[in-house]
């Protein structure tokens, strides 16, 4: 039995040793807490296929997983049957079936999820699923607004074998096999420069009130390209629809937002559901901006690129050689486009880009020249396809 007097000597001791093991395990939770919520990484392979996290917190440990595992993912992208449309899903669907197969690649099936509610003459080319548009007036002139309801559509009524989806566009060629860049229930997207929720806080309060938490929450991303789980994406799809349509209605956010207002709601209504991405800068490349492929997977030709024949980019300004996909709205472009001029050997020119710092870049590494050629070779091989 222990004396009151020896309690009463014992008891300093005994509140140190509390106050020490309460504080190692507030330590050890706070740390886990940390360590867990650092998703919002810029993961890319350094020159050796090494990783390395640009630049905040590395992945959490438990969600990595052997590089010997498959997590194969489906790919599914939303498209209109407008001729403008249906050309850029014969080129992409052409090198989804080239890359699909070759080491590295974890891509899956493919579904073009056709909103325009009717099939067209694409459905014995690509696999398709017709869904229907929203009702007549409702995107008011925005055709991508389209996109989340489609998704909607396409999760319910279809059966999709594999875990994860990969959520792309008709103007992507992927250039690299792609693996499954998400890990565990940790979506991977691409981070767009131009979207900035922070700085639209006002705005993005309208839809992500405060208690969902900061600002900060809401991803610089939009829908695609995302890789996510199949059952994230079944619970964020109607959300990111009632967002899109809110948003839409509400006339400060439309003018604030404009053509990237649905990709906003993307982000929006993740950042509802508590999810955040794993944020790849090398998922994509955007000519004219990117010059070289690198290790980077898909290519997205969404910006028009002009040049003269010196090979000096003239962006704003129509080039005496340019590609831009607008040119082709009614109709697909010939087979075998002419390549950019290669400029002068060895020389290097100014480019200012959209932050306004002039950058040197070297002429052989235009990406311009990869795009082409690619372009060239799809539509050297897809049957018909001047008719279409």
């Amino acid at each position: 039995m222990i004396s009151r007097k020896n309690m009463g000597r014992a008891s300093p001791i005994l509140v140190v040793l509390l106050i020490f093991g309460f504080a190692f395990a507030t330590y050890n939770l706070l740390t886990m807490i940390i360590h867990n919520r650092s998703i919002r990484n810029w993961m890319t392979e350094d020159s050796n296929g090494g990783i390395f996290f640009d630049p905040v917190v590395e992945m959490p440990e438990n969600v990595k997983r052997l590089k010997n595992v498959k997590l194969p993912f489906h790919v599914a992208l939303t498209a209109t049957d407008a001729p403008y449309s249906k050309w850029q899903c014969r080129i992409m669907y052409y090198w989804y079936k080239k890359m699909r197969d070759q080491p590295g690649s974890e891509m899956g099936g493919f579904t073009r999820i056709l909103h325009s509610g009717n099939p067209d003459n694409l459905m014995d080319e690509i696999p398709t699923v017709v869904v229907d548009p929203l009702p007549a007036g409702l995107d008011r002139g925005y055709i991508v607004l389209n996109r989340p309801w489609a998704f909607v559509q396409w999760l319910e009524k279809t059966t999709v074998d594999e875990e994860y989806i990969l959520m792309a566009e008709p103007d992507h060629i992927f250039v690299n096999p792609l693996p499954n860049l998400a890990h565990g229930g940790l979506p991977a997207a691409f981070p767009f420069f131009y979207i900035k929720p922070a700085e639209k806080g006002k705005i993005i309060r309208k839809f992500y009130p405060e208690e969902y938490g900061p600002v900060t929450n809401v991803d610089p991303i939009g829908n695609s390209p995302v890789i996510i789980k199949k059952n994230l994406l079944e619970k964020i799809a109607p959300t990111w629809m009632n967002v899109s349509l809110k948003m839409k209605d509400d006339p400060e956010t439309d003018k604030a937002f404009g053509w990237v207002l649905e990709m906003y709601a993307y982000a929006v209504a993740s950042a509802l559901h508590g999810v955040q991405h794993i944020l790849r800068k090398d998922f994509m490349l955007q000519p004219p901006w990117d010059l070289e492929t690198g290790k980077k997977f898909i290519l997205h030709y969404t910006y028009g690129c002009d040049y003269n024949m010196k090979g000096e980019l003239t962006y704003g300004k129509i080039g005496e050689w340019r590609f831009d996909k607008r040119s082709y709205l009614r109709g697909p472009p010939p087979k075998n486009l002419p390549l950019p001029p290669a400029g002068v050997p060895e020389s290097v020119f100014k480019m200012t880009v959209l932050t306004g710092k002039p950058v040197a870049y070297d002429l052989h590494t235009v990406l311009l020249v990869t795009l082409v050629k690619m372009v060239n070779e799809a539509t050297a091989n897809i049957p018909n396809w001047e008719t279409e």
